[in-house]
Protein backbone atom coordinates (compact mmCIF):
# COMPACT_ATOMS: atom_id res chain seq x y z
CA UNK A 1 0.00 0.00 0.00
CA UNK A 2 1.42 3.39 -1.05
CA UNK A 3 0.59 5.88 1.77
CA UNK A 4 0.33 9.46 0.88
CA UNK A 5 2.07 12.34 2.25
CA UNK A 6 0.64 13.81 5.28
CA UNK A 7 2.01 17.55 4.07
CA UNK A 8 -0.60 20.13 2.60
CA UNK A 9 0.47 21.49 -0.99
CA UNK A 10 0.25 24.41 1.16
CA UNK A 11 3.40 23.55 3.39
CA UNK A 12 4.85 21.75 0.45
CA UNK A 13 4.88 25.48 -1.59
CA UNK A 14 6.01 27.25 1.64
CA UNK A 15 9.35 25.06 1.91
CA UNK A 16 10.24 25.45 -1.65
CA UNK A 17 9.39 29.52 -1.03
CA UNK A 18 11.66 29.94 1.59
CA UNK A 19 14.75 28.90 0.11
CA UNK A 20 15.78 32.09 -0.75
CA UNK A 21 15.35 33.60 2.75
CA UNK A 22 16.96 30.42 4.46
CA UNK A 23 20.00 31.14 2.35
CA UNK A 24 20.50 34.53 3.28
CA UNK A 25 20.08 33.81 7.08
CA UNK A 26 22.79 31.37 6.58
CA UNK A 27 25.00 33.76 4.63
CA UNK A 28 26.59 36.17 7.54
CA UNK A 29 27.45 38.89 5.50
CA UNK A 30 23.87 39.39 4.40
CA UNK A 31 21.93 37.72 7.17
CA UNK A 32 20.77 41.11 9.41
CA UNK A 33 19.74 42.92 5.36
CA UNK A 34 16.78 40.30 4.71
CA UNK A 35 13.72 42.71 4.00
CA UNK A 36 9.70 41.45 3.16
CA UNK A 37 8.91 41.58 -0.43
CA UNK A 38 11.00 43.84 -2.98
CA UNK A 39 11.80 46.45 -0.08
CA UNK A 40 15.15 46.15 -0.08
CA UNK A 41 15.16 47.66 -4.13
CA UNK A 42 14.26 51.12 -2.82
CA UNK A 43 13.83 53.46 -4.43
CA UNK A 44 13.87 50.71 -7.29
CA UNK A 45 11.11 48.72 -6.58
CA UNK A 46 9.26 50.02 -9.44
CA UNK A 47 11.33 48.57 -12.11
CA UNK A 48 10.32 45.01 -10.80
CA UNK A 49 6.59 43.56 -11.78
CA UNK A 50 5.54 40.02 -9.68
CA UNK A 51 1.93 38.72 -11.13
CA UNK A 52 1.74 37.40 -7.57
CA UNK A 53 3.56 39.23 -4.66
CA UNK A 54 2.40 37.08 -1.77
CA UNK A 55 5.41 34.70 -3.77
CA UNK A 56 7.95 36.80 -3.18
CA UNK A 57 10.39 35.42 -0.57
CA UNK A 58 12.06 38.38 0.18
CA UNK A 59 15.29 41.06 -0.88
CA UNK A 60 18.49 41.77 -0.02
CA UNK A 61 20.41 44.59 -0.95
CA UNK A 62 23.62 43.20 -1.92
CA UNK A 63 25.69 45.94 -2.43
CA UNK A 64 25.07 48.32 1.20
CA UNK A 65 25.76 44.55 2.87
CA UNK A 66 29.05 44.11 1.64
CA UNK A 67 30.55 47.55 1.24
CA UNK A 68 33.10 46.79 3.88
CA UNK A 69 34.04 43.99 3.02
CA UNK A 70 34.83 44.97 -0.24
CA UNK A 71 34.92 48.66 -0.17
CA UNK A 72 36.59 48.98 -3.60
CA UNK A 73 34.74 46.21 -5.88
CA UNK A 74 32.38 46.64 -8.51
CA UNK A 75 29.60 45.41 -6.30
CA UNK A 76 26.27 43.81 -7.57
CA UNK A 77 23.38 45.45 -6.59
CA UNK A 78 20.53 43.39 -5.09
CA UNK A 79 19.19 39.74 -5.09
CA UNK A 80 15.57 38.64 -4.19
CA UNK A 81 13.34 35.49 -4.41
CA UNK A 82 10.23 34.89 -6.01
CA UNK A 83 8.05 31.74 -6.51
CA UNK A 84 11.20 29.35 -5.50
CA UNK A 85 13.53 31.54 -7.80
CA UNK A 86 16.35 33.77 -6.84
CA UNK A 87 16.89 36.96 -9.38
CA UNK A 88 20.23 38.73 -9.08
CA UNK A 89 19.53 42.76 -10.19
CA UNK A 90 21.78 45.66 -11.13
CA UNK A 91 20.41 48.81 -12.06
CA UNK A 92 22.98 50.35 -14.16
CA UNK A 93 23.18 52.59 -16.80
CA UNK A 94 22.92 51.20 -19.72
CA UNK A 95 25.42 52.90 -22.07
CA UNK A 96 28.50 51.72 -24.28
CA UNK A 97 31.07 52.85 -21.75
CA UNK A 98 29.36 50.87 -18.85
CA UNK A 99 28.89 46.97 -20.29
CA UNK A 100 32.51 46.39 -19.17
CA UNK A 101 31.66 48.09 -15.50
CA UNK A 102 28.46 45.60 -15.13
CA UNK A 103 30.16 42.33 -16.32
CA UNK A 104 33.05 43.29 -13.60
CA UNK A 105 29.90 43.44 -11.50
CA UNK A 106 28.30 40.05 -12.32
CA UNK A 107 32.01 37.92 -12.56
CA UNK A 108 32.40 39.64 -8.67
CA UNK A 109 28.89 38.80 -7.46
CA UNK A 110 29.32 34.78 -9.27
CA UNK A 111 33.17 34.63 -7.37
CA UNK A 112 31.51 36.33 -4.22
CA UNK A 113 28.54 34.03 -4.30
CA UNK A 114 30.96 30.81 -4.42
CA UNK A 115 33.80 31.48 -2.66
CA UNK A 116 31.42 33.60 0.74
CA UNK A 117 27.72 32.75 0.06
CA UNK A 118 27.55 28.65 0.11
CA UNK A 119 24.21 28.52 0.47
CA UNK A 120 23.40 30.71 -2.58
CA UNK A 121 25.52 28.82 -4.62
CA UNK A 122 23.17 25.68 -3.99
CA UNK A 123 20.44 27.79 -5.76
CA UNK A 124 22.40 28.52 -8.36
CA UNK A 125 20.51 26.35 -10.89
CA UNK A 126 17.12 28.31 -9.83
CA UNK A 127 18.81 31.62 -10.52
CA UNK A 128 18.79 34.79 -12.71
CA UNK A 129 21.13 37.81 -13.27
CA UNK A 130 19.21 40.66 -14.81
CA UNK A 131 20.44 44.41 -15.51
CA UNK A 132 17.88 46.84 -15.33
CA UNK A 133 18.59 50.21 -17.04
CA UNK A 134 18.56 53.39 -14.98
CA UNK A 135 18.20 55.29 -17.82
CA UNK A 136 17.46 54.92 -21.64
CA UNK A 137 19.35 52.49 -23.25
CA UNK A 138 22.47 53.87 -25.11
CA UNK A 139 24.55 51.01 -26.32
CA UNK A 140 25.65 51.06 -29.81
CA UNK A 141 23.81 48.90 -31.88
CA UNK A 142 26.27 46.06 -33.50
CA UNK A 143 29.13 47.42 -31.55
CA UNK A 144 31.53 45.29 -29.79
CA UNK A 145 29.77 45.79 -26.20
CA UNK A 146 26.47 45.04 -27.44
CA UNK A 147 28.03 41.70 -28.29
CA UNK A 148 30.11 41.05 -24.76
CA UNK A 149 26.73 42.02 -23.29
CA UNK A 150 24.96 39.08 -25.19
CA UNK A 151 27.57 36.99 -24.37
CA UNK A 152 27.66 37.30 -20.86
CA UNK A 153 24.14 36.99 -20.94
CA UNK A 154 23.44 40.44 -19.44
CA UNK A 155 21.23 42.66 -21.59
CA UNK A 156 20.12 46.01 -20.14
CA UNK A 157 16.09 45.99 -19.74
CA UNK A 158 13.94 48.87 -18.49
CA UNK A 159 12.46 46.44 -16.43
CA UNK A 160 11.59 43.14 -14.90
CA UNK A 161 8.01 41.62 -15.24
CA UNK A 162 7.40 37.89 -13.27
CA UNK A 163 4.59 35.76 -13.91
Amino acid sequence: MIKASSKDPKDIRSEKVSNFKNAVQLTPQIAAHIKDGLQALKPYVSKVTLANPSLCEGSVDIDTAVITSYPQANRWDYAFGYAGKIYYVEVHGASTSEVKVVIKKLIWLKDWINSDAPELKKLLPVSSFHWLQSGRYSILRGSSQERLAAINKIIPKSNLVLK
